[in-house]
């Protein structure tokens, strides 16, 4: 029997705040100030600095469930993973449980999450209720949707760290059944696919069933399934991912009639890609039986798989050995980007002709309703202006190419163009190669030089640009 009620943090909280403040006093005006933090989960290089990161220990843990409002008080460096142990407990999730174990709540706001109830609840961010900010100005500040600092409250999302750092989240959080039953349906042409999309983002039901969860996986322009969930407390038999199973495998089939189904806890659902890093485990024959087989479990997530990326970032291996072999080096292609709706066939066949990259991934992503923001605002998060009652996709692709001689970044580059010209974004996670005038004109730029001249004024952090374009 559990608790009505979960609060255990008290002063290693308060004090993992002092201490938070103190690190950001103690740094030199004029240094770069940025998080000492052991994992990330960007693609970007992070620019050697000299100076001690901001300490942030203390500041990882959940600090209350509330099961009657259905809220959680959350410090901004808490993984989803922890977050997760300690909602469910409760039969609670988040609105949106980005797919990666070691994602932080903060984060996930401060840049951009998505996963497979963005088609009904938008995004991390939506579920914000408040939100405790160190500013780059050194200030504590409480940003609330109807406070004196809403503007910092709509603004933060997709600043990555440039306006401030999250230090507490109130969010808000929704009933899950501790089963869920899965759907995959096959399609042989993408724009049926995207019609059957659409549908289902619009009813919520696929053939009289109900769908909680929606996403999808293109494999090729004859191969692409439909990945529905539904809630359920109904008891029998769950499959396992987490070992030898790998999950993206269990979707295909061969049958466009009849759905694939399958089921899964609520947790190993939550976590379904996490185990394979969706399918990038390849890249470092995880997912070979002969070593699979010998593969300890505990190293089968995401974080492990990202410490092999980093010694090859530093160390540049992958490259060297290409090099050996008389092969090019690689461009890394690592993105997700949002297309409207109507546009996802367009994007997809594109792609698939222009970028020898498979699997990509699908997620449908609405902006959530009821908003925080009630003044009707058309384009609420200024930094990442989606339209309110519009439906997009998301596109994740995660691998390489081969370098174009004399062009850094030539694949990055023609697929930020063709987003653009579908109406879209990217995420900017990743590695970014627009012009600067371009890039403001597609993220904020006049909302966010005034949120830059109020919360950092000093430019003690880098500017978004900096951050996301320049910093390799």
């Amino acid at each position: 029997m559990v608790a009505n009620r979960l609060e255990y943090v008290g002063s290693d909280f308060t004090e993992g705040v002092k201490r938070l403040v103190a690190s950001y006093a103690a740094i030199p005006e004029g240094a770069t100030v940025r998080l000492a933090k052991k994992t990330s989960n960007l693609f970007r290089k992070r620019a050697d600095v000299d100076v001690p990161g901001l300490d942030v220990s203390g500041l990882d843990k959940v600090i209350s469930v509330d099961p009657v409002t259905r809220t959680a008080q959350v410090a901004g460096m808490c993984t989803y993973e922890t977050l997760v142990d300690a909602t469910l407990r409760y039969g609670l999730a988040p609105t949106v449980v980005p797919q990666l174990k070691t994602i932080t709540l903060g984060g996930a706001v401060t840049g951009m999450g998505i996963e497979s109830t963005s088609f009904r609840s938008g995004l991390p961010h939506e579920a914000v209720q408040e939100i405790e900010i160190l500013t780059g100005a050194g200030e504590l500040v409480v940003a609330r949707p109807d406070n004196e600092y809403r503007d910092l409250y709509y603004g933060f999302p997709n600043s990555y760290g440039t306006l401030g750092y999250s230090v507490r989240l109130k969010i808000t959080l929704e009933e899950v059944k501790p089963f869920v039953e899965l759907r995959h349906v096959r399609f042989t042409d993408l724009r049926a696919m995207q019609d059957t999309m659409t549908a289902i983002s619009e009813s919520r039901e696929y053939q009289g069933e109900p769908v909680d969860y929606l996403d999808g996986v293109v494999f090729g322009a004859d191969e692409s399934y439909l990945v529905l969930g539904r809630q359920t407390d109904e008891r029998g038999q769950v499959s396992d991912y987490t070992d030898e199973n790998i999950f993206y495998r269990s979707i295909q089939h061969d049958d466009t009639e009849t759905p694939k189904r399958d089921r899964l806890t609520i947790r190993d659902y939550l976590w379904r890609w996490d185990t394979d890093w969706f399918w990038c485990s390849r890249a470092f024959g995880a997912q070979d039986p002969r070593i699979r087989r010998f593969w300890p479990k505990k190293y089968l997530r995401s974080s492990f798989y990202w410490k092999l990326i980093g010694y090859d970032h530093r160390w540049n291996i992958g490259d060297k050995i290409n090099a050996r072999k008389g092969l090019p080096a690689n461009e890394r292609v690592v993105q997700d980007i949002e297309v409207p709706l109507d546009r996802t066939a367009d994007f997809a066949e594109w792609f698939l002709d222009e970028v020898p990259i498979e699997p990509i991934w699908m997620c449908p992503l609405r902006l959530a309703e009821p908003s925080p923001d009630t003044t009707g605002s058309k384009q609420p998060w200024p930094l990442y202006p989606l339209e309110r009652g519009r439906t997009y996709v998301n596109f994740g692709f995660w691998s390489a190419v081969p370098v174009t001689p004399g062009s850094p970044g030539h694949t990055n580059r023609r697929i930020e163009k063709k987003v653009a010209e579908l109406g879209g974004h990217k995420s900017l996670y990743s590695e970014s190669f627009y012009p600067e005038d371009e890039f403001y004109e597609m993220y904020g730029g006049a909302a966010y030089r005034e949120l830059k001249s109020r919360y950092d004024p000093k430019g003690r952090l880098l500017g978004l640009y900096e951050k996301t374009v320049k910093q390799k």
